[in-house]
């Protein structure tokens, strides 16, 4: 077998992926390859992924400076990454600090908005700040966990133990949320060090934060100053460079699903393990003796804004619809009013005739559509199912939903058990489905939610957070050393 570098491609080449199929060259990929550029063929889909020198040589650059950073860090004091954290939470809070931070989002956003982009999760808000602070607070607060004996098995003549140990370069892709700069530094207080590589959208805010906050808290701390690394392109491509490098001890996405999916596969087949959100929608059963009030409210403070832990579909069981869909379009309806916008609703044909009943028109949507994530900006978008009984909506849960979060209200403890121990989901609530989140729920800013979109990685689900990346290392302690096997 001989190999050789490939320099150029043709139009119509083809190319072979996962063992028995072949992808096609267009015109336009074979004239943008150039000698030095990279391809990757997703194994999974026959994606064709053009790499060109410059990113893949920026990204190498990020992520070799990163591994210094990484075994550099293992001499640093816990008490330096507290001041890391303090120091960049300082810094944040600091008014005429943040005020060049707060110039580059507004300049970001006022050019999301001027190409027709989404702006949801990109505006640096008052909140949004202020959670970036209380998260570094935890990181700043919490004890240093790098080196902590797990277990222990004394034997006659030696002993062996199991320590808790950092994993290594952790990168992440994110589109658009400036707040991740902040959730994601987390990983330094497990002696982790990370890259970043941000969309276009955020990228003007993500050098900002590392010029003025990141930046001057590792030198003020002294810290190596690749421990933290932003690949400043905004291309896609630096995305993939970064997922297709297997000295990553971890890589991280966030974003869109197709995305999302796309960046893991990259990963998975260059060996890197891989956490993945890109998908969402939360699901809400109603039982037929929910208290409308409770109901109002859980439905209400589902629909408040578009993040993965929105309410996406809501399942009334049959001999409770009549009384309670009018309460669950209402409060639906109130949501909307609250931004001024227009609910949108969708119904699959059990639940049409309870939505007109209730004075509401609906989109007509079918079961086999259910696994839809209303990606709504403004407009409250929501599916509305009847069914004959909470069995029926945890069927149709498991079967058609991206198995994230769900929540039943009403029913008795035993109808609270059932539903826990049947649908098949990471999260699962009595009440509104927006308590999804790590900083909300265990005051842990979190990276991600787990493993639970694709393979388990980290736990069946929960939150990943900065404390949970890490490997496990074994140690043994000989005291007669006459031991022999």
């Amino acid at each position: 077998m001989s190999t050789g570098i490939l320099r150029f491609l043709t139009p119509g080449q083809l190319v072979p992926f996962g063992g028995d199929r072949v992808a096609t060259v267009s015109p336009e990929l074979a004239e943008a390859f150039a000698d030095g550029d990279r391809l990757v063929v997703v194994q999974e889909t026959g994606d064709l992924l053009h790499i060109p020198r410059a990113e893949h040589e920026r990204v190498q650059a990020a992520v070799g400076t990163a591994v210094d950073a990484f075994h550099a860090l293992a001499e640093a004091t816990d008490d330096q990454l507290t001041r890391f954290f303090a120091g960049f939470a300082d810094r944040l809070a600091h008014d005429a600090v943040f005020a060049a931070i707060a110039d580059a989002n507004a300049a970001d956003v006022a050019s999301a908005e001027a190409r027709g982009r989404s702006t949801t999760r990109l505006v640096l808000s008052p909140k949004m700040r202020a959670d970036m602070v209380a998260g570094l607070r935890v990181w700043q607060h919490t004890d240093g966990r790098r080196d902590v004996q797990l277990a222990r098995v004394d034997h006659e003549q030696w002993w062996v133990e199991t320590r808790r140990a950092p994993l290594g370069v952790v990168g992440f892709v994110f589109e658009g949320r400036p707040n991740v700069f902040a959730d994601a530094t987390g990983v330094l207080r497990t002696g982790n060090t990370v890259v970043f590589r941000i969309g276009s959208d955020a990228l003007g805010t993500a050098r900002a934060i590392m010029a003025h906050a990141v930046a001057p808290a590792l030198a003020a701390a002294g810290l190596p100053e690749g421990a933290v690394q932003l690949v400043d392109a905004a291309a896609h491509a630096a995305g993939w460079a970064l997922f297709a490098d297997a000295r990553l001890g971890l890589a991280v996405a966030r974003g869109s699903g197709r995305a999302v999916a796309q960046l893991g596969a990259v990963a998975r087949q260059h060996g890197v393990p891989a956490s993945l959100h890109g998908t969402g929608g939360a699901w809400m059963v109603v039982a037929p003796d929910a208290d409308p009030e409770q109901l109002a409210l859980a439905v209400r403070h589902s629909l408040d804004r578009k993040v993965c832990n929105t309410l996406n579909v809501c399942c009334l069981v049959r001999s409770g619809a009549d009384r309670l869909a009018p309460v669950v379009l209402a409060a639906a309806s109130a949501a909307a009013d609250a931004r001024d916008a227009q609910l949108v609703l969708h119904a699959t044909p059990s639940a049409a005739e309870v939505v007109a009943a209730a004075g509401y028109d609906a989109i007509a949507q079918t079961v086999d559509e259910l696994g839809t994530e209303w990606e709504w900006e403004d407009d409250p978008e929501l599916t509305v199912v009847v069914v004959d009984d909470v069995a029926e909506a945890v069927g149709l849960f498991n079967r058609h939903s991206p198995r994230f979060a769900a929540s039943i209200v009403g029913g008795d403890d035993t109808q609270q058990q059932r539903f826990y121990d049947s649908v098949d989901a990471p999260f699962v609530g009595d009440g509104f489905t927006r308590w999804v989140d790590g900083q909300f729920a265990f005051d842990q800013p979190e990276l991600g939610l787990s493993n639970w979109q694709s393979g388990r990685l980290f736990a069946r689900g929960g939150v990943l957070s900065g404390d949970s990346v890490h490997t496990v290392r074994t140690r043994a302690h000989v005291h007669d050393h006459h031991l022999h096997r």
